[in-house]
């Protein structure tokens, strides 16, 4: 049979043609190839949803970061450097208090009386405690955190042990003011340096913690504030653009001189993205406000009032244990060194407690003509500007503690000239006493830190105001976009059908 041999693959190529040619096939939108005037409109109205999308994805990111830091800042970690603050002025106050009942011995009507100074104590221990059951709820979670926190709670209760049988012993031995038998002495000793070795160190330890999530938070955002905004400008960039590409195009192909829904979405999108970036500014501006203006602040100016309470209670230890005097006495000139660090012009830094408070005199009366320098906790603070009442609490501030320090060097005066009895009159009877004076400079930085406490609490609460309603006015501005293009578009479509 000629030929037959090839007959088998003229066959399957036959069989291939026909089963191609039976099988369905996919096409294209003729205008996908070679748009024409229908394919290009369809072309930028698709480019113009999708664009819209991508407005509502950049801007919609942008507001929950920036609600996520605010929540780091107000409501979590900030609130918790504040609490842990609270916390480490409470311990060292009640360490104070403990310093002048003990000094008291049977005097109990010195100073304001010891009655009084119990109450004290008792309230700092109130409040300690409440403190540290509210680090411990934001602490939940945090396995360090939580850990710092038992471990304050278990050194308070050495703590309160030891002071508790140095109390008992002091009222059976009953002796006078500045006299206390050498096991009182002893057991309040070891009370003294477990509060500033190991209580004070744990709960700051807590507050440092708090307040590196606040800084870095803070960093993340200050940082990341202007790509957002830069995203959201571009995102709403493209969209005009292809809005009024789309509009000329119409315009010139269908001579249509106005196209009035793309014109709305046009003029939509200008308020839209003007505003998310008006209002992300904003919330940069008001975050840097409650962190370095409020938080921060606070917190230098809260540690401040606890490192002077412990110098308070110092001047209550150099006065009962003289055998340590000269340690106390190191002890509270490096404790006025952390709150007030003078630099003079000649750097010629003051090397004892009798030069640094003559320094200290003479950069009070008007510290913005002092030469030198003013660090340290309430140093740094010290600075023009602010909110109204910030300069005259600042000076009262500073006027207020070297007041104070003139005072603790009559009282280490009369003690090398009259005796330890005199010297007890100095620290706590009197208008003019140490006590007074020291009641006064804490006063002073109770204002000092209330105004720049408003100033955080203002700044969160008009963060949260100007972040209030986004969540639906975004999503509702562009599916009116969205619309509108669609309005827009739809009747030059209909003329092709």
């Amino acid at each position: 049979m000629k030929g037959s041999t090839e007959a088998p693959e003229i066959a399957d190529r036959l069989a291939t043609r026909a089963a191609d040619r039976a099988r369905p096939r996919t096409r294209l939108p003729a205008w996908v190839g070679r748009p024409g005037t229908r394919g290009w409109v369809w072309l930028l109205s698709v480019l113009c949803l999708g664009l819209t999308g991508v407005l509502f994805a950049v801007t919609g990111s942008a507001i929950a970061q920036t609600r996520d830091g605010l929540d780091v800042i107000g409501r979590d970690e900030g609130p918790k450097v504040v609490a842990t603050a609270d916390l480490y002025f409470a311990l060292s106050d009640m360490d104070a208090q403990m310093a002048n009942v003990l000094l008291m011995g049977s005097d109990h009507s010195l100073g304001d009386g010891r009655d009084a100074a119990l109450v004290r104590y008792e309230q700092r221990r109130s409040d300690a405690t409440d403190a540290l059951l509210h680090a411990a709820q934001l602490a939940e979670g945090d396995a360090t955190d939580e850990e710092n926190v038992r471990a304050v709670i278990e050194d308070m209760s050495r703590y309160e042990n030891l002071v508790a049988q140095a109390r008992l012993l002091s009222d059976e031995a009953g002796l006078p003011a500045g006299s206390q038998p050498e096991e009182v002495v002893r057991l309040y000793r070891r009370a003294g340096e477990l509060m500033r070795r190991d209580l004070l160190p744990k709960a700051y330890n807590l507050t440092l913690d708090s307040g590196a999530t606040v800084r870095s938070t803070y960093q993340e955002n200050s940082s990341a504030a202007s790509v957002r905004m830069a995203l959201v400008a571009g995102a709403a960039t493209a969209l005009l653009a292809a809005l009024l590409a789309l509009q000329y195009f119409l315009r010139t192909r269908f001579r249509r001189r106005y196209n009035i829904p793309l014109a709305a979405a046009t003029a939509g999108v200008l308020v839209l993205g003007l505003g998310a970036i008006g209002m992300l500014e904003q919330q940069a501006v008001l975050l840097r406000t409650a962190k370095a203006d409020g938080l921060d602040s606070v917190l230098a100016l809260s540690r401040a009032r606890a490192i002077s309470t412990g110098m308070n209670a110092d001047q209550s230890r150099w006065l009962m244990d003289p055998g340590r005097a000269d340690i106390y006495e190191q002890n509270f000139l490096e404790d006025a060194q952390m709150v007030l660090f003078l630099v003079p012009d000649d750097d010629g830094v003051p090397g004892d407690l009798e030069e640094y408070t003559a320094e200290v005199a003479e950069a009070v009366p008007d510290h913005t003509a002092y030469p030198g320098r003013l660090l340290g906790l309430l140093g740094q603070e010290i600075h023009a500007g602010g909110v109204e009442g910030r300069e005259q609490a600042q000076r009262r501030a500073l006027r207020d503690y070297s007041a104070y320090l003139h005072a603790d060097q009559r009282m280490r005066g009369r003690a090398e000239e009259e005796g330890a009895g005199a010297a007890i009159d100095a620290r706590m009877a009197g208008e003019e006493s140490v006590a007074d004076h020291f009641d006064r400079y804490e006063r002073s930085l109770v204002q000092l830190t209330a105004l720049h406490t408003n100033t955080f609490e203002t700044a969160v609460a008009d963060a949260r105001a100007g972040l209030r309603g986004w969540d639906a006015i975004l999503p509702g501005a562009c599916l009116g976009f969205a619309a509108l293009v669609v309005l827009g578009v739809r009747p030059r479509l209909a003329e092709y059908r």
